[in-house]
């Protein structure tokens, strides 16, 4: 049985390296298995909320990272989806842990969840990441591919 993986691109494209999630989905390729469904949620939170009602088996977000390292660095690490929070519902903003209040406040379950994050340079006003950010998106891409390998293998044999 295939695993049922939705891959969301999150962040603001208006914000410099925020839009680093949407500039990623846009380079992948096409998954060749037909159960993993990518998406370019931008900022739209609710509709991630809503998407995610639907039965998934993993979550893939990527997304900007707060500036704790150095910019550019890729981050591969398993979100604690159950953490409680108050959901915020504001249909034009993403903030990962209001989307899973939200899901839990409308009576959806999460799955397991992993983030491929990018450390920031900036996020100021304007279109377009940062040079270092930018450089690392390939890099961001094979992180991608790596876990969803990840994610097919061991659903495959369980």
């Amino acid at each position: 049985m295939t695993a049922k993986v939705l891959v969301a691109g999150i962040g603001n494209i208006f914000l410099g390296d925020d839009g680093f999630g949407p500039e990623v989905v846009r380079r992948l390729p096409r998954h060749p298995d037909s159960a993993v469904r990518v998406v370019d949620y931008g900022i739209r939170g609710m509709h991630l909320a809503y998407d995610l009602l639907e039965p998934w088996d993993a979550l893939v977000l990527i997304d900007a990272v707060p500036d704790r390292g150095a910019p550019g660095e890729i981050v591969v690490l398993r979100a604690d989806a159950g953490a409680s929070g108050l959901a915020q519902l504001d249909a034009h903003a993403m903030n990962p842990e209001a989307v899973f209040a939200s899901v839990r406040a409308l009576g959806g379950t999460l799955p397991p969840t992993v983030v491929v994050g990018c450390q920031v340079e900036s996020v100021e006003e304007g279109i377009g990441l940062s040079v270092t950010v930018a450089a690392a998106v390939d890099t961001a891409v094979g992180a991608v591919d790596r876990v969803l390998a990840d994610l097919l293998t061991v659903h495959q044999e369980v």
